[in-house]
Parts: structure tokens; sequence; C-alpha cells
């Protein structure tokens, strides 16, 4: 069954029950699982190595992995040969092992170059960071909203920027991906892009309440969406193509915050249209929000 205007009311107000369902398990895995803080969070060690220019991260990794019996970040640096190592701290009374004796089956001469290590003081300070990084984006988010907007309408558009953040956490906890710095990014990246979807929307259909005032609001607001979807359509595809291009071709230390951006355009482009515009409906928005107010002639 394709979208028209006829059963167009009927789609937003099925795909706005199916977001609650989904706000409301992510909320769960959150709650329940909580998120896989990575090493930026919870400290670790940071090594740096010289070898030589041919070797590859798909060559160290393996190694790496198998010594330390975890996932261990191979991340290029700045020069050929050069690659900065990351995994977690042993625990106490453990010796840090040695990356050249791990490496040597490489036949080639590692050179440690600096080896540091993150305290958890450290981790838990970057994490209130970024918390209190989102807490003011989104505050500066809804005042925006409140000066721009009536406010049934700004709160469609804020419902809507919490569902796109609520789900990419919720996916994090729910898969135990690893909720590093880059994904925290790409949060704040989120918010960003489901604004700007968010805001073309709801422009319109303020538009559409002051030019057709005798319209009824469920008619608006499908016309509202008729009138941007092209244009929403061919922004979230070419940023898409760019973000999976990223996922397939970045590599491991991409992969989260490709992941999250991903689900956040698809999530953010499906909430500013369904949930966006069914929420203010249901509020009672009205055209007599947006009109003018008379000026009494009594003294």
């Amino acid at each position: 069954m394709f979208i028209n205007m006829k059963n167009a009311t009927k789609w937003r107000y099925r795909t706005s029950m199916v977001s609650v369902l989904l706000m409301v398990l992510s909320i769960s895995m959150i709650a329940v699982k909580g998120l896989n803080w990575g090493l930026d969070f919870t400290g670790g060690v940071v090594t740096e190595i010289q070898i030589k220019p041919e070797i590859t991260s798909s060559e160290i990794a393996p190694l790496m992995n198998a010594a330390m019996k975890q996932d261990v970040a191979v991340i290029s640096a700045s020069e050929p040969g050069r690659w900065v190592l990351r995994y977690a701290a042993p625990e106490a009374g453990q010796a840090l092992q040695d990356v050249s004796t791990i490496l040597a089956p490489l036949h080639s001469q590692v050179q440690v170059l600096n080896t540091s290590i993150v305290g958890p003081q450290v981790g838990a300070e970057l994490a209130n960071q970024g918390g209190m990084a989102i807490l003011v984006a989104m505050l500066c988010i809804l005042g925006y909203l409140s000066y721009r907007f009536e406010w049934r309408l700004a709160a469609g558009s804020l419902f809507a920027l919490l569902h796109d953040v609520v789900f990419v956490l919720g996916f994090f906890a729910a898969t135990q991906m690893e909720f590093n710095l880059t994904v925290l990014a790409a949060v704040l990246a989120i918010l960003g892009y489901s604004l700007n979807d968010s805001i073309i929307i709801a422009d319109r259909i303020r538009e559409l309440l002051i030019s057709k005032p005798n319209q009824d609001t469920e008619t608006t607001n499908n016309q509202a969406i008729a009138a941007t979807i092209s244009r929403t359509m061919v922004t979230s595809g070419t940023t898409l193509i760019t973000v999976s291009a990223l996922w397939l071709l970045g590599g491991g230390p991409l992969q989260g915050f490709s992941i999250a951006m991903f689900i956040g355009i698809v999530t953010g482009t499906w909430s500013s249209i369904s949930v966006g515009t069914t929420l203010p409906e249901y509020l009672g928005l009205k055209p007599e929000h947006y009109m003018p107010k008379p000026i009494s002639e009594e003294p």
C-alpha cells in the first residue's frame, strides 16, 4: 500500500505508535543492560609504536587481541609505520605485557615510543563532560524551539529529537557495542541533523496554518509532509551514502560512529515526519494559535 494524502494520517499514527514502543524498549535496554563504556570513559593503556610501514593494522590486531585476550584498538598515527594501541589496563598485581614480544611474529623491529595509563577518574570526568554536552545541547535546542514555534509544534520537534537519541543509546545498550567518544560525537551530530529536518517540516506546517486557517490540522500536516518529502529524502539519501562509505571503508575506529550516524539519520527522518507532526496534532494544534490577536480599542 502506497502512502498518499488519503491514508497519510493513518500511516503517521501507526508509525508514531511504533516510535513510542521503540522508545520504551530502548529505555528498558539502557536500564537493564547499560552501556558498554569504551576506554575513553573507563580508562586503559595507550601505547605508541613504530614498525615497518609495510605492516598493516590487520596484521597487528590479531596478535594483540590474542595476547591481551580483549579487543585492542589499532589506530594509525601521523606517520607511516606509527600506530597507537589502546586496550584495557591489566588487573591489580599484573604487569603490562611487552608489546615488542607480542609482535615478534611479524619479523620486524618494534620500537615502543611511549606508554601511558589513563585512570578511571579521567574516564569518569569525560563521561560527565559528555553527558553535560548533550544536556546543554538539548537545553539550547529547547530554548530555540520555544522561541521559534508555538509550544505544541515545538513539543513535537523536541520529542522527535529525544526519540532519535534514546533509540541510538538503546541500540548500543542492546548490542553492547563499545560506547566511546566517537559515538558520543555521533549522538551530538544526530541532534543537529534531526533538528534541521524537524524545523523544515514545522516551518511548513506553520505557514499552512496561517495561509489556510479554515483547513483542519490533519490535512495541513499531510500537506506539509507532501511539500517537504522530496527534499527530506534527497538530503537523507545522500547523507546515508556518505555514512555508509565510512561504515564500509573507515575500519574499526570509525565503525561505532558510522553505525550511530546511520541509525540516527534513519530514525531522524522517520521521527520528523511521524512523531514531529502527530504529537502537535494530539496536543490540539489549531490555526488560531498562529493568528494575530486583535488589539482591543477600549481605553
